[in-house]
């Protein structure tokens, strides 16, 4: 088998070694590449698959699709646990690795930026949805903002998506309209707290010294915490 070189995240070097027995895609164990002190996270992948034109196929179909980006997931997954990873774009596939080595002089300065900028902090995934038992669309967006008012605020930073129109159930199954789906960085040490903020997103929130709280800041709302991940979302243009 001909086998191409699959990169799944650059990080710099760390001592814990990686879960024994970690696969990739293709079934392929995960290795590590080290070059100008940098880590490329790597594994070898068959070039029937992996090469440029049976990518952009394999890419297309859903099913497939969905499969890498779980194997692919896995092993940033795993990173995650033992280093700060840079995610790279689902299918970053060279060569060799002389490839992968000319791929991180290009970029070094950019990767040594990145993982400084994202060094000790995860991503948490937030989402709310309106209760249909709630006042209103207004009332809920209304919640959703000063939610995400307050989690920004605990945050290092915040990335918000589209959140589309129509009904998105939550994990109950009984809620409407997603209003809030957002993403925060925010760093290991403050992780807990931040948790901890987000579980009593139904609860008053005491305001400044001298200004009254905020009233219950998820009125109407489900609250759905993901986390802690690679910095997915923050990652610039590597994804």
């Amino acid at each position: 088998m001909i086998g191409l070189r699959y990169v799944y995240a650059v990080c710099r070097p760390f001592g814990t070694p990686l879960q024994a027995q970690l696969t990739g895609l293709a079934g392929a164990p995960a290795g590590l590449l080290t070059h100008h002190g940098l880590v490329a996270v790597v594994s070898t992948v068959p070039e029937a698959d992996f090469a440029a034109r049976p990518l952009r196929a394999h890419l297309a179909d859903p099913a497939w699709r969905a499969a890498a980006e779980r194997a692919h997931r896995g092993v940033i997954g795993a990173l995650t646990t033992v280093t700060t990873p840079l995610p790279l774009r689902l299918g970053t596939v060279f060569q060799d690795d002389s490839g992968v080595r000319t791929m991180i002089e290009a970029r070094e300065d950019d990767f040594r930026r990145t993982l400084d900028r994202l060094d000790g902090r995860v991503e948490w995934g937030v989402r709310a949805y309106a209760c249909r038992a709630a006042d209103g669309p207004g009332a809920a967006r209304s919640s959703a903002a000063r939610l995400h008012e307050v989690l920004s605020a605990h945050a290092e930073d915040a990335r918000l998506r589209p959140c589309g129109a129509g009904d998105v159930p939550g994990r109950d199954g009984r809620s409407g309209a997603r209003v809030l789906d957002a993403a925060y960085l925010v760093s290991r040490a403050h992780a807990e707290e931040f948790v901890e903020l987000v579980e009593r997103a139904g609860d008053a929130v005491p305001g400044p010294p001298g200004q009254a709280g905020r009233a219950v800041l998820a009125a109407g709302l489900q609250v759905e915490l993901s986390g802690p991940s690679a910095a997915y979302s923050f990652a610039g243009d590597y994804l």
